[in-house]
């Protein structure tokens, strides 16, 4: 007996087709574009949403800048703000010594309990 026959064999023992109607074509279409619809809904809440979150926080945080902000830039340089333009603010990283930097640049503001 060959290959082809067991395969035939096995096809014709299947279950025979359901009446005459395949169904609904639209219900079909939406229960297999569910999963995929699900799938985009699980991704936005997990990573889109709190992405945009945290890039609105660190433009605020930016945006409201001034001299004096203890803060450590993108490259772990930690410093005290002497000027802010809207490009650029200048850290004074140690005595007489201040150094610019491109405002995007800026990671995060220090904590107070931060020693110097």
């Amino acid at each position: 007996m060959s290959i082809l026959n067991l395969i035939s064999d096995a096809h014709a023992m299947g279950t025979p087709p359901q009446g005459g109607a395949q169904g609904d074509p639209i219900m079909s279409l939406i229960a297999s574009l569910l999963p995929l619809f699900l799938i985009i809904v699980v991704f936005y809440f997990l990573l889109i949403r709190p992405q945009q979150k945290r890039a609105k926080e660190h433009r605020q945080m930016l945006e409201n800048l001034k001299k004096g902000d203890k803060v450590i830039t993108v490259g772990g340089i930690y410093g005290v703000v002497e000027s802010v333009t809207p490009n650029t603010v200048v850290l004074k990283i140690a005595d007489n010594v201040k150094v610019k930097f491109s405002k995007q640049s800026v990671a995060a503001l220090r904590p107070p309990t931060d020693e110097d």
